[in-house]
């Protein structure tokens, strides 16, 4: 009968070693590996804390510049809008100024064209009473037959007209 070596309640010398051999990898991991790598994730976890930090300063920095955006915005449409209404006013301004330009114009126009016209009827008056006044010598020439003494009867035709202008 054969006797069995190999029960797992009792242990045999490969199982020590290897109980051992796992104890030492444990110990060397503990003793120089375990702690770089807690210290790489403490560096990267205050990294990933500052930059967190970092996001929301800038986030906050953010907001804070929307908000003078915001105000710088609305003076620059304030601005804008008084900016139009002095416009407007000026044109307005401009324009009330210009129409009363214009109606002086008018009425200096129309009086010199009525100095001109009234000037221009003293004239042709003036050509017309000349040519009646030759005319009427002329007619008193062939009538009489002679020639009359032209400075006297002119001097009495010109009162005759001024007696015609007055009455008129």
């Amino acid at each position: 009968m054969l006797v069995a070596t190999n029960n797992f309640l009792f242990p045999n010398g490969t199982f020590i070693a290897e109980i051992i051999a796992f104890l030492i990898v444990v110990g060397v991991l503990a003793k120089w590996v375990l702690p770089v790598l807690n210290k790489a994730m403490v560096n990267r976890q205050e990294e990933i804390r500052s930059s967190l930090e970092a996001a929301e300063r800038a986030r906050a920095q953010v907001a804070e510049r929307e908000g003078e955006q915001r105000e710088i915005v609305a003076q620059a449409r304030d601005e804008a809008h008084r900016i139009i209404a002095h416009a407007s006013e000026i044109a307005e301004h401009l324009r009330a100024e210009g129409e009363a330009n214009g109606r002086q114009a008018y009425e200096q126009m129309v009086s010199r064209a009525e100095s001109e016209i009234s000037l221009a009827r003293q004239r042709a008056i003036d050509d017309l009473t000349d040519q009646v006044a030759d005319l009427v010598m002329d007619a008193a020439e062939r009538v009489i037959g002679e020639e009359l003494d032209r400075r006297r009867h002119q001097a009495l035709i010109d009162e005759a007209i001024a007696a015609i202008r007055a009455e008129a």
